[in-house]
């Protein structure tokens, strides 16, 4: 799938009255501000975010042209709901677009449906930008109208409701929005994984080279309301399928927490 610059104090004087204002520097660089860049919805339609490339490596261990972190695997019906909590990562920007997602889902390991939310953070233009979604594949995602930035504390969750639908639920408690989907399942959907994801975005059907994220944590990540490292999860590896070199690599499950490290953009 920037930074904002010192802020300047002005102050205007006319007669007895004074008021001053904050005025931003030309240069942005602070990669905390409250009103970064957001991904326009038309570039949002075009990314999608299924399992390419992926292979076994050993037991509970396996690589992915584009996904980075953990999954739990098991029989139809076997994870119901998931969820993660972390923080939305700065991206370090160059004259290339690149792209990055973080996010939990059900299903996709196993099989082409896949039911998930989650953010963004996308090189464009030489310009950082950030942005919120839903997706129920075969679409691509539906972006969310919300302001999402560097800094920021998510916790996402997608539940199987029972009755062909799923509940996705996306909360920036530091903007302070709260966003819910309900929609109905993949074709074929099966509840055979759940996962907590650190992507490069495939943009028109093809994988994106990855963004810069430096390394994004992971916090309470569950499967069907358990610690996720309670389902022996898979350990997935990015890693380029053609050059073998690695694109992004998960830590240590430790409970529901761990971390996913930026390696190559491609």
């Amino acid at each position: 799938m920037p930074q904002k610059g010192s802020a300047r104090i002005v102050a205007v004087v006319a007669g007895a009255a004074a008021m001053a204002f904050v005025a931003p520097a030309a240069h942005a660089a602070t990669p905390h501000s409250a009103h970064p860049a957001q991904v326009s919805a038309s570039v949002a339609r075009t990314e999608s975010h299924d399992l390419r490339h992926s292979a076994d490596v050993k037991k509970n261990d396996m690589s992915s042209g584009n996904w980075s972190g953990y999954a739990a695997s098991g029989s139809q019906g076997s994870d119901t709901s998931v969820s993660s909590s972390w923080t939305q990562p700065s991206i370090t920007c160059g004259s290339s677009d690149t792209y990055s997602s973080f996010w939990v889902g059900l299903d996709g390991l196993n099989n082409s449906a896949l039911e998930q939310t989650g953010t963004e953070a996308d090189c464009i233009g030489g310009q950082a930008q950030y942005g919120a979604w839903w997706e129920v594949l075969p679409a691509a995602e539906s972006p969310y109208s919300v302001t999402v930035a560097p800094g920021d504390q998510l916790t996402a969750t997608v539940t199987d409701n029972g009755d062909g639908t799923f509940t996705m639920t996306l909360a920036d408690s530091t903007q302070g929005w709260t966003k819910t989907t309900t929609h109905a399942g993949s074709s074929g959907y099966q509840d055979s994984s759940a996962e907590v994801i650190a992507e490069a975005t495939s943009v028109g059907g093809s994988i994106a080279n990855l963004s810069n994220f430096g390394s994004v944590n992971f916090t309470g990540s569950t499967a069907n309301g358990s610690s996720l490292s309670g389902a022996s999860p898979e350990k997935i590896t990015m890693q380029n399928s053609d050059s073998g070199d690695v694109m992004a690599s998960p830590g240590t499950l430790s409970g529901g927490d761990f971390g996913v490290t930026w390696e190559n953009a491609s």
